[in-house]
């Protein structure tokens, strides 16, 4: 710990170090460096002096601070999750770092409610792991019955080298280019770059080429940059994953030279997300998370159970995750309704900018042809988007679950199970009462607190909450 604090707070303020470093040079006196680094290394050995946990039979406890004492309390029942990651120094001195889990509304209070123990032995990780996440008795209950050894764990998922071409189909390699780019103007580095001779004859030499050639050969060298980028970081976040499930607990662990391990709790498993974005449903692939009580989807890998990989082993990862009772289930379509409105979001606001183009046409104003080629495309992509919409909304009620699928750009299929259910609601706007439709939303203290099964006929609403939760309907199904 008393290595690992001070290479970190070295990266977080290396620009200070540097305008130390500066000063240090252009007035003789190198002490501004040496004073920087012994602030250092001071803040560090008092975080070591003033760090302690303990785990208790009731609460888990993390007392920090230097000059404001802070020690934050959890009780054993609340624990939601166990990462355990370690990054390249990390693994050299043998150490991790343990992040507890604790609800998504502690995590969103502030980071003065996240409980982190960095450095850790990591020798000492399997114990406490295991440890925190073993359900203590109460001690005001009377002794139950022994609790039994859990068995030894099974490998249900393995990470494949061929996964890596899914990796380019996310827009993870081109944001990852254009930070690069603004930092390297930040700082200078483009404009030296732009300015070097060879860059200029390039440049040159396109422009002569063409305007067209020149934007071609551009988007063509951004999408090999972004490729290979994503490839590399799709390769050190998810490298020889490994999912195992001992029937209490589902573990997975990933990464090259940042390792991370999520610890799940089955008891906590409230069902999964099969995420499909367009471009990576296109090529067969899907990734899938966990849907657990108090770990939110949006959390970074923290409810991962499959990175991008081949749709049938992210099937098959779903069907080993929550058991039987998915084969052969089949999404109902939502019917004429909910196609009509998909069609018209999609076309109604190009009619509307066509009948501006056409009127300001009628008035004299210059509309060229490109105008109305562009309409045309954009009307063919948005009923080919609509199309696709409709055909993927469907939902399904097999025995316990309830499944729903959604979305295009970005199509997710959520399966819940009943027990998770805390709640129901029917939506309707004023559109979706014209169009005889509405919006079932089954509310869950998992993953992202909600799903909603879209544009259901309005007489099949209540009948559907009243399949996968008998009972819930009580006076409402009667009106």
């Amino acid at each position: 710990m008393l290595l690992v604090h001070p290479v970190t707070e070295a990266v977080k303020f290396l620009p200070v170090l540097l305008v130390s470093l500066i000063l240090g040079s252009q007035s003789g006196n190198h002490l501004w460096g040496l004073a920087a680094v012994a602030a250092l290394v001071g803040v560090a050995i008092a975080r070591w002096l003033t760090t302690s946990y303990r785990i208790g039979p009731v609460h888990v406890q993390l007392r920090t601070g230097v000059v404001e004492r802070k020690l934050l309390s959890i009780p054993r029942n609340r624990i939601r999750s166990v990462d355990v990651e370690a990054g390249p120094l990390h693994r050299i001195l043998g150490l991790a770092v343990v992040r507890i889990g604790t609800g998504q509304r502690a995590e969103k209070a502030g980071r003065t409610a996240r409980f982190e123990l960095n450095a850790l032995d990591a020798r000492v990780v399997p114990a406490l792991r295991e440890a925190l996440l073993t359900r203590h008795p109460d001690p005001a209950l009377p002794d139950g019955p022994a609790e039994v050894a859990p068995p030894p764990a099974v490998e249900i998922a393995h990470w494949s080298p061929t996964w890596v071409r899914y990796a380019p189909l996310s827009m993870t390699g081109v944001l990852t280019v254009a930070a690069a780019v603004g930092l390297a103007f930040q700082y200078g580095i483009g404009e030296r770059l732009a300015n070097a001779d060879a860059v200029a004859a390039g440049l040159q030499w396109l422009r002569g080429l063409g305007v067209v050639v020149m934007v071609g050969v551009g988007v063509v060298a951004l999408l090999v940059i972004a490729s290979g980028l994503a490839c590399i970081r799709y390769l050190l976040a998810f490298g020889d994953l490994r999912v195992t499930d001992d029937g209490h607990v589902l573990h997975v662990s990933h990464g090259l030279l940042r390792t991370r391990q999520t610890t799940l709790d089955r008891a906590r498993l409230r069902g999964t997300s099969l995420r499909e974005p367009l471009l990576l449903r296109l090529a067969g692939g899907a990734r899938l998370d966990a849907v657990m009580t108090g770990v939110s989807t949006e959390r970074r890998h923290s409810s991962m159970l499959l990175p991008q990989a081949p749709r049938g082993d992210a099937l098959r990862m779903r069907h080993l995750v929550l058991g039987r009772g998915l084969d052969g289930v089949t999404l109902a379509r939502h019917g004429g309704a909910a196609r009509r409105r998909r069609y018209t979001r999609a076309l109604v606001p190009l009619a509307v900018v066509a009948a501006g183009a056409a009127v300001a046409g009628a008035v004299g104003a210059p509309i060229r042809w490109p105008v109305w080629a562009g309409i045309a495309l954009l009307a063919v992509a948005a009923a080919a988007l609509a199309y696709d919409r409709y055909r993927g909304l469907g939902h399904a009620t097999p025995p316990g679950r309830l499944v729903t699928r959604s979305g295009s750009l970005d199509r997710s299929t959520h399966t819940l199970d009943a027990n998770g259910i805390v709640g129901w609601t029917v939506r309707q706007t004023y559109f979706q009462r014209r169009a005889g439709v509405a919006t079932v939303i089954a509310a869950t203290p998992a993953g992202i607190g909600g799903y909603q099964v879209l544009d259901l006929p309005a007489d099949r609403a209540w009948p559907l909450v009243e399949t996968v939760t008998p009972g819930g309907c009580d006076v409402w199904a009667r009106r």
